[in-house]
């Protein structure tokens, strides 16, 4: 009995770990990466263009947030590149700097450098402005340092075209689409958990009242002022949506299904909610969850 109850443990355990291994480290080819990297690095920058408008009013010498408002708002742990930036010409340098890295990212050329200077130029930005920092911004962040684990360049590229990269299955690419899954599906379940706080998402009212902020895009008050069931039914739809998500990317036989209805979902869901950037970043990472047909699970190629 002994015997077969340790047995039972250790085929337990090995399954266990052969799953860990496999959501982890599975290889995979580039090229679902790399649409999340072009798709992130145009999103880049659209959202680096709305910083310019107000970039010296904000971090210019004479700008708003001063080091002393800085403090009260940043973590002392956060560090910035924009913090050794003493004038206005140092500022819009390092800003353009950082813009002409994203569009890099964007196309694929110098890849493995170009993603990891991004990643910590759009970290910089948001610990200059915290304040300031919408949620696309955040989404944002998290994409560009999962790209930073994977072999985006690999794949839809300049540096393919180049012949500077390998076109076969990496598990560092599987890594950084395993890192974009969980975050995605954490990202979902936390705007669930927040949203069922407010009452206003249990009597079904959190549309109109979405539709009804001044950021939001399109007007749907007027739908929604007319019809409780088409409030109701918006309000319980976006919840239900948001739950479907978040639980059913960890399933294989629901992770397609709700993956490409994240494409569709979530720009719909930032429109009503006036915030379309976040949309749209949600559904970079929907797009980073669909299956990928092409993971090669029994070649591990090196680095």
């Amino acid at each position: 009995m002994g015997h077969r109850s340790s047995s039972s443990v250790g085929a337990l355990a090995a399954a266990a770990a052969g799953t860990w291994d496999r959501f982890w480290f599975t290889p995979s080819t580039a090229a679902r990466l790399a649409v999340v990297r072009a798709l992130a690095g145009l999103l880049g920058l659209l959202l680096a263009w709305s910083w310019a408008g107000d970039l010296d009013a904000w971090f210019g010498p004479d700008g708003i947030v001063s080091p002393q408002v800085l403090e009260a708002w940043r973590s002392p742990t956060a560090l910035s590149l924009f913090d050794v930036a003493r004038s206005s010409a140092a500022v819009w340098a390092l800003y353009l700097v950082g813009v002409g890295l994203l569009g890099m990212l964007a196309v694929g050329a110098w890849t493995p450098i170009a993603a990891p200077l991004a990643a910590l130029f759009w970290a910089s930005l948001l610990h200059r402005g915290p304040m300031l920092v919408g949620p696309a911004d955040d989404v944002l962040a998290v994409i560009l340092w999962c790209l930073v684990v994977g072999r985006s360049g690999d794949a839809f590229s300049v540096d393919r075209r180049l012949a500077a990269a390998d076109a076969r299955p990496s598990w560092r690419n599987g890594l950084a689409l395993a890192l974009l899954r969980l975050h995605a599906s954490v990202i979902a379940a936390a705007a669930v958990v927040a949203q069922l706080k407010a009452d206003v998402w249990w009597n079904g009212t959190a549309a109109w009242w979405l539709a009804a902020r001044e950021s939001t895009r399109v007007d749907l008050t007027g739908v929604f002022a007319g019809s409780e069931i088409a409030t109701n039914l918006v309000t319980h739809a976006i919840v239900l949506f948001e739950i479907a998500f978040a639980a059913g990317v960890w399933n294989r036989w629901t992770r397609g299904p709700v993956a490409r209805a994240g494409l569709v979902g979530w720009p719909l869901i930032g429109l009503v909610a006036g915030e379309p950037m976040w949309g749209a970043a949600m559904a970079i990472l929907a797009w980073a969850c669909l299956p990928d047909d092409s993971a090669a699970e029994t070649a591990w190629p090196p680095l």
